[in-house]
């Protein structure tokens, strides 16, 4: 059970340094405000539930402590660090994603331009170049070098995957001088990125370590949005449009578009919402069958003999019950369980159905994953990525560390690394986003034969 104190930040310590924002502390001046590390934000925001929490005692003892709160993203007036005599670090790790490069610039302009840092450097190539038996040595960043990158998919510093040994990079940083280490990264980056603050803070040393969280899939936990996301399903409705129209334009045809996703099936939920092409979406988080009369075969089956086509979209960690147990999957270089292949597992399996019955269907298969992970952002994503790196920057500035920025309720916020990664985001069945992928496809709530889901559900008529 989460608690308040659990949405507590770090500080490195008393912050003694001025600002050198030239903001206010007043309204109605037209100069912005800096923020104060007592301004937080509800992380429910239903009154209904609020008062739930708080009524539990009569109303002069109400519970407010109870309420679970973020504290505020935002510069704050004093600075722990004096900017200007400062080393900071970026890295980044793990796949790729659009924006990478435009948090890495965001990140550069804001200490270059804002705060007059001009020690800047970047490692490459992951936490492997935060190693120094890699032989990899890092790059001074300069509003020069990163000037054009964000009009780039990819990252300019590079990628890896794996662990690498925490003291070591501790070492690393602290024969460079770093005072503040920028992570970007999914949730793999972010847990070495709260074992490198433990040990800066073991060691007693001053060096603060900020998170920009980094997933595609948009499912770390306390974080409403993580950038490349809009990118991401944004794309992908291209590759759903496409198979949409292999599909419509062939007698029986299935479109099946493989969309990533390994826990969390947002990417493919917002897709298929986007593109209103979908008949069936499968996630992680909703288990379905493929035999049976309720199963996917039969359902598919009754689609075509009335429309004559269909398009299904699956996120790549969905249906990994038809691969064995997690134990006989093995694990990755980065420690997560992996996957069977999903889209072509259904791809093959289906033709077989179909095949069996004497049935023509014809099916396209398209599988766009790198062409979404390699792509620049979309404007949104870009807006989105400056905002991240500039409370990033300032959230270091303060001295805050083991830390992440994110955004909860269109507020920016910090959120502890341990509490964020303690869990990850997942799509509830019973949520208003799972409720409209359902009306908008048509699908049934449930594609399967167990009776006790089957109960809770019913059959909705299938989108023409």
């Amino acid at each position: 059970m989460i608690k308040n104190e659990d949405f507590i930040v770090k500080n490195l310590g008393e912050r003694t340094h001025p600002s050198p924002l030239p903001l206010s502390h007043s309204n109605d001046d037209l100069v912005s405000n800096f923020t104060n590390d007592d301004e937080r934000f509800l992380h429910e925001i239903s009154l209904k539930k609020v008062s739930q929490i708080i009524s539990g005692t009569p109303a002069e003892n109400a519970c407010w402590s109870d309420l679970i709160t973020f504290e505020a993203a935002g510069p704050r007036e004093k600075l722990f660090f004096d900017p200007e005599k400062i080393k900071c670090g970026i890295v980044t790790c793990g796949g790729l994603c659009p924006g990478i490069n435009s948090v890495i610039r965001g990140i550069v302009m804001e200490l270059y331009y804002r705060y007059s840092c001009r020690a800047i450097y970047g490692f490459r190539y992951g936490y492997l170049g935060m190693v120094k038996e890699s032989g990899i040595d890092p790059v001074l960043l300069t509003p020069d070098t990163v000037e054009d990158i964000h009009n780039t998919g990819g990252t300019f510093l590079g990628s890896s995957r794996g662990h690498q040994d925490v003291n070591k990079m501790v070492d690393r940083l602290m024969n460079f001088g770093i005072s503040v280490l920028f992570c970007i990264g999914g949730d793999g980056t972010l847990r070495a990125a709260h074992l490198i603050a433990e040990e800066i803070l073991n060691r007693g040393l001053t060096i603060s370590v900020i998170a920009v969280p980094k997933t595609i899939d948009n499912d770390i936990n306390f974080v409403e949005k993580t950038f490349g996301f809009e990118t991401a399903f944004s794309i992908a409705v291209n590759s759903i449009q496409s198979a949409h129209t292999e599909a419509r334009d062939s007698l029986n045809g299935i479109g099946i578009v493989r969309l990533m996703g390994r826990e969390s099936g947002y990417i493919a939920a917002n897709a298929a919402l986007a593109s209103q092409d979908v008949n069936y979406v499968l996630v992680p988080e909703i288990p379905f069958e493929l035999e049976g009369p309720h199963g996917l075969y039969s359902i598919l089956k009754t689609r075509l003999e009335r429309r004559r086509h269909a398009v299904i979209v699956v996120a790549e960690g969905a249906g990994q019950h038809f691969f064995g147990s997690e134990a006989e999957r093995g694990k990755d270089s980065s420690g997560n369980t992996k996957l069977g292949d999903i889209g072509i597992f259904l791809k093959d399996n289906i033709a077989k159905y179909f095949k069996s019955i004497n049935f023509k269907a014809n099916i396209k298969y398209i599988d766009p994953s790198y062409i979404i992970r390699s792509a620049p952002p979309i404007p949104s994503d870009s807006i989105f990525c400056t905002q991240l790196a500039q409370n990033a920057v300032h959230a270091a500035m303060a001295g805050k560390t083991d830390m992440l920025v994110g955004i909860w309720n269109y507020h920016f916020t910090h959120v502890p690394i341990a509490t964020a990664t303690r869990e990850r985001k997942l799509i509830n069945p019973e949520s208003n986003l799972w409720l409209s992928v359902i009306e908008a496809t048509g699908q049934p709530a449930y594609i399967g034969n167990d009776p006790i889901f089957l109960s809770k559900t019913r059959i909705m008529g299938q989108k023409d």
